[in-house]
């Protein structure tokens, strides 16, 4: 729990005051006078002002911040002119929408980094389809790796997943080129699964048939157990049994195997340090939490995921950060489109509670792992504000894009009514989300 609140915290805290500095620097640089910077909410904890009377601000909350402008001309301030009500509306335009285009910016440069430094992620190699499957159905082969997806090439695991949802959002097919264990090459072509959007809490790609392909691996072996008695060692790849009659099974379908024959001997065909071995182990019985006799080797069983380096140069670096922000941004405009039109259902809306536990989970993963995140929700953050809804940075851009129409700002009293408007939206929203957070969290 601490480590997901913290995770929350920083997340939020960056994400918020990165997108403030946006609005803070294109202000400065149109010469508006910026009264102050804070860091954080609640109780300040330290501050001090610049040469040009900003006061900046660290307050003990740390779940975003604030800037604040001068709005209106003070006639006891010498010097030109510093209110942001007083500049053309272009530069208002550039001031307002600073923000978010920072956050879009942020995440172009966490995913660059990403893919400078590089991480380890699964290729793209892809398990016996389940029979009656998309994937079985167009004919795709065990051991098959991907090396397309609509003519977007593949390394990793994870461009699979994001190609494939990327096409089906938008109602296309997912056109895979295939290399077979063989290395033959071949083409098949995946429709969108019907309904597919609205079971966000599903694994779609696995009900399609496509599973990344894990052997069985020791991960531990007790002491005293069946499986060091037969001597089982970590390490050890478990690549066949006769327990199970397909030549290709999960780690899931071994374990349910082992828990079928309580004191049945069973083969366990191996590879230790690349050598083939053949093991004989007799689970021993055991009750499960029902009660129930269950087999027992006694070993912690993992999977086995060829890995692959993804790594790119500087610049392939930064153009694939650009075109995975483009992408993702796309994305989530689509999905909300979709949402408006009653296409998606609108479970899909995540709140903080939810955020909260994808940035805990991401955290304990890894760096890289919460790199990601981060990038993903500053993308979230960008296309969220610029939404034309009053309140939110984009419906001040609408205000100014009616100023730019008419030659003249909105009337106040339309001002007014869109704020109340946006307000009661934003309210419903967060009701809407807070109520899917914990519709997940209790089921």
């Amino acid at each position: 729990m601490l480590t997901t609140l913290a995770a929350f915290a920083v997340a939020i805290g960056i994400l918020v005051t990165f997108h403030e500095f946006g609005h803070y620097s294109v202000a400065r640089w149109c010469g508006v006078r910026v009264l102050r910077f804070s860091v954080g909410f609640g109780p300040v904890l330290w501050q001090r002002a610049d040469r040009n009377g900003t006061e900046w601000a660290l307050s003990a909350i740390p779940l975003g911040g604030y800037v604040k402008m001068q709005d209106d001309p003070d006639p006891s301030l010498p010097g030109p002119d510093g209110a942001f009500r007083t500049k053309s509306v272009w530069q208002r335009i550039a001031i307002v929408a600073a923000g978010p285009v920072f956050n879009l910016i942020l995440a172009v440069f966490l995913y660059a980094g990403l893919n400078l430094a590089g991480t380890q992620q699964p290729q793209p190699i892809l398990a016996a389809p389940v029979a009656g499957s998309s994937a079985a159905q167009v004919g795709i082969l065990p051991g098959s790796r991907i090396e397309q997806i609509n003519n977007r090439d593949i390394r990793s695991w994870d461009e699979v997943r994001w190609a494939m949802l990327d096409a089906w959002t938008a109602d296309q097919d997912a056109r895979l080129t295939l290399v077979s264990p063989e290395e033959r090459s071949y083409d098949v072509s995946l429709a969108p699964l019907p309904g597919w959007h609205d079971r966000a809490d599903e694994d779609i790609l696995a009900e399609a048939g496509i599973r990344l392909r894990a052997t069985p691996r020791v991960q531990e072996v007790f002491d005293d157990s069946a499986a060091a008695e037969a001597g089982l060692r970590e390490g050890d790849t478990i690549v066949g049994t006769d327990a199970i009659d397909s030549g290709e099974f999960t780690v899931g379908q071994l374990v349910t195997a082992i828990q079928a024959r309580p004191g049945e001997s069973m083969r366990f065909d191996i590879l230790r340090d690349g050598a083939p071995m053949t093991l004989t182990i007799v689970p021993r019985e055991a009750l499960d939490g029902q009660g129930e006799a269950v087999g027992r080797i006694g070993a912690s069983l993992g999977a086995d995921v060829p890995m692959v380096d993804v790594r790119y140069g500087p610049i392939d670096a930064v153009l694939m950060g650009v075109q995975r922000t483009w992408d993702t941004a796309i994305f989530s405009l689509r999905m909300l489109g979709r949402m408006l039109l009653g296409d998606v259902s609108w479970r899909n809306i995540s709140g903080p509670v939810t955020i909260a536990d994808y940035a805990g989970q991401s955290a304990k993963i890894g760096l890289a792992s919460y790199v990601s995140f981060l990038a993903l929700v500053s993308i979230s953050l960008g296309v969220l504000n610029l939404l034309p809804i009053p309140m939110l940075d984009g419906g001040h851009l609408l205000y100014y894009l009616i100023e730019i129409v008419r030659g003249s700002p909105p009337p106040d009293r339309w001002i007014d009514i869109g704020q109340r408007i946006g307000l009661s939206l934003l309210i419903a929203l967060m009701m809407l989300a807070l109520f899917n957070d914990f519709t997940r969290l209790l089921s």
